[in-house]
């Protein structure tokens, strides 16, 4: 089954888009490649537990096995040493891509309390759009009591453009929050 932002993307947003650029071709109209979500975890050194429970949550999360990211180099003063398990990340695509951003979008960033909305000028000079959340509690899979640690975690959605007013006006159009 098709996911639901997906059919939006194709009936809704490809229209608007080709209208307010005056694209010619659908295929012009951008898109988003992948979203990719990380945890950075530097307390992992100390407890190796801690980021197996961070990857148990991240796999609810987004319905995908994270992978763990490595120190790339030692830091004395972190008590860092090369090849260290550091955090974890996952890259989601497809169908599991637009389900995770259609939770996001809808359930997950209205949750946040005290939420007016995401920047605005967090697009970089190719067109991805990068946030952060504060803790991972307000996504609904997640238990509150069952969390050993509160972390934070980066969220970037790659597109298809290069051009930032093009990027924003696709997330806008799939509802993004944005802050006035």
């Amino acid at each position: 089954m098709t996911p639901r932002l997906f059919e939006r993307y194709k009936k809704e947003i490809v229209p608007k888009m080709m209208e307010k650029f005056g694209f010619k071709n659908t295929l012009e109209v951008p898109h988003i490649k992948k979203v990719v979500v990380n945890v950075g975890l530097g307390e992992a050194v100390q407890d190796k537990k801690l980021l197996d429970g961070v990857m148990k949550e991240m796999a609810e999360i987004t319905g995908q096995r994270p992978v763990a990211t490595r120190a790339k180099k030692a830091i004395a003063g972190f008590k860092i040493r090369k090849n260290y398990p550091v955090g974890c990340k996952v890259t989601l695509r497809r169908a599991r891509m637009y389900e995770f951003l259609d939770r996001l979008i809808n359930v997950v960033l209205p949750r946040i309390r005290d939420f007016r909305g995401v920047p605005a000028d967090s697009f970089d000079k190719q067109g991805n759009y990068s946030f952060g959340i504060d803790e991972q509690g307000i996504f609904p899979e997640i238990e509150i009591d069952k969390i050993a640690m509160v972390h934070g975690m980066d969220i970037t959605l790659v597109t298809s453009t290069t051009k930032k007013e093009e990027s924003f006006e696709l997330l806008r159009f799939f509802g993004m929050p944005f802050k006035r």
